[in-house]
């Protein structure tokens, strides 16, 4: 019986070092094609003429096609493919050397499985996806002369990267509605400065639950990766998620914290984000979370003549002000205010310590996840009114300001309103700003400076936009 035994572990232990065995064959094949690949693409099998195409004319040759990226990707894969083999090879050393415990011992089968599947299996698919994802440029004409590729795809490593940024032909081949043969997806340039937070951000498993990673999306977006691939992830909702309040209550209620996610914020609770906790996560936007306090904005009379009313506004352009944007941070407090004198308005919101964005659309309005980075995406002359509070102060850079300024321009109508509403800044810089709010030769409608501390002013105007016709 015992003989039997140890002639069974024998045999087991024969069955691991023969799969170890394998996969180091394996790997020195992968290992040698892709030692193959770097002589081929480094032009060692071309030509004379070829090859000095190859090495003095990258430019013409590759016309468009990113050889360095290229380069790197097989980098990463060579590197990867050699750290595995090394750590393999030392996992057999240890073996050898604990043969004789090995052969007393036995190994359970979950453990075996498991071994298998961590250190073998996946790193080595993980190498294997890697290697098929490099990809040469396609040739067209004749003599090797045009080489092609559709950028950015040779910069990135995860798989769905790269799928969502291949442009994807129109399967009848014809030209389609939009007027192109292809759909090119597409990412902002900074994501490629961002490579490893896109690239965590992209991996998950198609058709599974999204991983709770909102935040990584927002600082790719606030850094400029801006706009995000698409994802073919389910995104997450809360477990306890209770219908909303009827639109009557929704507006003025705080909405249902069971709706909202908490676990990326320091609160947990709506409570918790009363602007009398020094600790709730946010700065900007104090009190937007108590609806006592919001219930008086831009209705009540203030002793500031920087406060504009929303009936002093609306007077203005009696009728006309149907649709518009509100462009700041906030909980939808302006947007529900004016759904009452039956305007509506998007209010753009980002979550900056607290959940803006879903505060606004439990209150029965329409939040924009956008940042200042991102051109706004109406067509031109579509708005009837722009506000803009509590976001854009004297921090900003003029010329960030004046991009951002003519992109309203261009979205607001001919006869639309600009609502600049306390807006602060440093004294010494108040000639600056009031130039670039002034330079589109605007109507003033209303224009009040007042002070906010020693060194710090106020400024709000209701501006009128020009026809322009032409």
């Amino acid at each position: 019986m015992g003989e039997s035994i140890i002639c069974f572990r024998k045999c087991r232990l024969g069955r691991v070092m023969g799969c170890i065995q394998f996969v180091l064959g394996s790997l020195v094949i992968l290992v040698s094609l892709s030692s193959l690949f770097r002589f081929y693409s480094a032009g060692f099998f071309l030509h004379d003429e070829d090859i000095c195409r190859h090495f003095y004319g990258v430019k013409d040759v590759y016309d468009s096609f990113d050889i360095r990226a290229l380069s790197s990707r097989v980098d990463e894969v060579l590197d990867k493919m050699e750290s595995l083999q090394d750590k393999f090879e030392l996992i057999v050393q240890e073996m050898e050397k604990n043969k004789d415990e090995l052969q007393k011992g036995s190994i359970p089968k979950l453990e075996y499985k498991r071994f298998l599947e961590e250190e073998v299996i996946k790193p080595l698919y993980s190498a294997h996806i890697a290697l098929r994802q490099i990809r040469m440029p396609r040739v067209e004409g004749i003599g090797n002369v045009t080489i092609k590729e559709d950028p950015l795809i040779n910069n990135f490593v995860i798989e769905e990267i790269r799928k969502y940024i291949t442009p994807k032909e129109n399967r009848h081949k014809k030209v389609n509605i939009f007027g192109t043969q292809k759909i090119y997806n597409t990412i902002g340039h900074a994501c490629v400065s961002m490579k490893k937070e896109l690239e965590e951000y992209m991996d998950y498993d198609i058709g599974s639950y999204c991983k709770d990673d909102w935040n990584i999306a927002q600082k790719l977006m606030i850094n400029g990766c801006d706009p995000l691939p698409r994802r073919r992830c389910l995104a997450r909702a809360s477990k306890l998620y209770q219908k909303p309040y009827p639109m009557n209550e929704s507006l003025w209620r705080i909405p249902d914290g069971r709706n909202v996610r908490w676990n990326n914020y320091l609160c947990r609770n709506y409570e918790c984000l009363s602007g009398k906790n020094p600790k709730r996560g946010y700065t900007k936007c104090t009190g937007c979370f108590e609806m006592e306090k919001e219930e008086l904005k831009w209705v009540t009379n203030s002793t500031l003549p920087v406060d504009f009313l929303i009936r002093d506004v609306l007077a203005v352009k009696p009728g006309e002000i149907r649709i518009g944007l509100d462009f700041g941070i906030g909980t939808g407090t302006f947007a529900a205010r004016m759904r009452e004198q039956n305007v509506t308005i998007i209010s753009t919101a980002l979550n900056l310590g607290a959940p803006f964005s879903e505060t606004i659309a439990l209150r029965g309005l329409i939040p924009l996840y956008v940042t200042l980075n991102q051109r706004l995406p109406f067509f031109d002359n579509t708005m009837d009114m722009i506000h803009t509070a509590g976001f854009m102060d004297g921090w900003i850079d003029l010329q960030l300001l004046d991009f951002i300024l003519f992109d309203w321009d261009r979205v607001l109508r001919p006869g639309g309103l600009l609502w600049i509403d306390r807006f602060f800044c440093n004294r010494t810089d108040l000639d600056d700003f009031m130039y670039m709010f002034l330079q589109f030769r605007y109507k003033k409608h209303k224009w009040s400076i007042a002070p906010k501390g020693k060194d710090e002013v106020y400024l709000s105007a209701l501006l009128e936009k020009p026809p322009r016709s032409l």
